[in-house]
């Protein structure tokens, strides 16, 4: 890990940084990027997701004559805000230290942005955990050879080190340098940190970790990309990264669930019962969304939960007690950390083998929130496959094991801010 002279906002009172900044660009559906763009002129949204982009992941073709019409956008937008002073670059290369602070008080997750050295190919220091689409990874490396910044961090989440706790607590004492409250009522506090020595001991005491990614393997993999399809370009060499420890101050992993549109919740459940056992989910207070999400939840929050729960929106289901033929879709070669992952059997035994579905964009979709995805069931005539998350040791193990989960299998939060600190390339 090493210094860079960061681009920030010149105005970084909190008040305009939450109107500048955004989610992840994977986190913006369509009615939000609208909405971020209304909320100021300058929204970051802007360049993770140009106006001109076909979608929120585009995939665009390798042109000989340039880069895409919409990533070229964002290249344009970048240089009239730097020309125009709403973005400012540091003069003095600086680490940054990051604390993200839930809504409900609960512990906060803490730790270190920089340039991260993009490992070769054959080392272990940065694992991947997931699996990745081609098309999306282009989309994100033409925007990246456009714009030649790193428009938002990928997280990263290393082995526990005590001289890494204890120099981020030394930071903390000061006062941010910025913070800001996002939507979900997170509280983001930024320190900017140029001492040397406290810089190079941060970055012996990081060479001693390895680290998973938690968060941005398609972004991981367009920086690679870029990094073979220019070589020698300044600064291709790393790429920009938050890290955070495993354990106490790191991430929490969230569930991530499934959506399979022109799927009837009956035609989903007898498929399904070939291979588990199907009983209905009593929903208190009817069968609306809110009431539906209430019992979906409390189901999350059961500790002694198993299996998987099923809904068009309206009625809820739980499958459970897989029989062996489902579970010998599972690939027995693969590693057992990997085999025993509840969103492996949901793909291999249920959406590709008794829905005879491929894990394609456009056959199963991906919702962040148990509201998303009742909801977007409900609009595509089709079925929410609601997932338990795995735990962080359980996706370490994965990567460890040299393999990778079905995509999106994990959410790690909370998430830091999109905006709040850029990385040119070039020093």
């Amino acid at each position: 890990m090493r210094p860079f002279r960061a681009l920030t906002y010149r105005v970084r009172d909190a008040a305009h940084l939450a109107r500048v900044t955004s989610p992840a660009y994977d986190l913006v559906t369509a009615a939000g990027r609208e909405r971020l763009a209304a909320a100021d002129p300058h929204n970051i949204v802007r360049l993770i997701l140009p106006e001109t982009a076909p979608a929120a992941d585009p995939a665009p073709l390798r042109a000989a004559d340039g880069p895409p019409p919409w990533a070229a956008q964002a290249a344009r937008t970048l240089a009239a805000w730097q020309d125009g002073g709403v973005l400012v670059r540091d003069e003095v290369p600086a680490l940054w230290v990051y604390e993200l602070q839930p809504a409900d008080g609960g512990a906060p997750t803490v730790g270190w942005l920089g340039a991260v050295v993009l490992p070769g190919p054959a080392s272990t220091a940065v694992l991947p955990h997931e699996d990745t689409f081609p098309d999306a990874v282009e989309g994100r490396r033409a925007l990246l050879a456009a714009t030649r910044t790193d428009l938002e961090p990928i997280v990263l989440a290393h082995d526990a080190d005590p001289e890494v706790a204890e120099l981020t607590d030394r930071v903390r004492r000061a006062e941010p340098t910025f913070r800001i409250e996002d939507d979900d009522g997170v509280r983001h506090r930024l320190w900017r940190v140029t001492d040397p020595a406290l810089v190079t001991g941060l970055a012996a005491a990081l060479g001693r970790t390895r680290a998973v990614i938690a968060d941005g393997h398609h972004r991981f993999a367009a920086a690679r990309a870029h990094q073979r399809t220019d070589p020698g370009c300044p600064g291709c060499d790393a790429v920009l990264a938050l890290l955070t420890p495993m354990g106490p101050g790191g991430l929490r992993v969230a569930a991530i669930h499934r959506v399979l549109p022109d799927l009837r919740l009956d035609d989903a459940a007898r498929d399904a019962a070939a291979g588990f056992t199907v009983e209905g989910v009593p929903v208190h207070d009817g069968s609306s969304p809110v009431a539906v999400a209430a019992a979906v939840h409390a189901w999350l929050a059961d500790p002694g939960a198993s299996g998987y729960l099923l809904s068009d929106g309206s009625r809820l289901l739980q499958l459970s007690n897989p029989e062996p033929a489902v579970r010998d879709l599972v690939p027995s070669e693969a590693p057992g950390a990997w085999r025993g992952l509840d969103v492996v059997l949901a793909h291999k035994g249920l959406i590709e083998g008794l829905w005879s579905r491929t894990d394609e964009p456009g056959s199963v979709l991906i919702a962040h929130t148990v509201e998303d995805a009742l909801r977007t069931a409900a609009e595509r005539d089709g079925v929410a496959l609601l997932l338990r998350p795995p735990s962080p040791a359980d996706v370490a193990a994965v990567a460890r094991a040299g393999a990778r989960m079905p995509r999106k299998s994990t959410l790690f939060v909370p998430k830091p801010r999109t905006g709040l600190v850029l990385r040119p390339l070039a020093d």
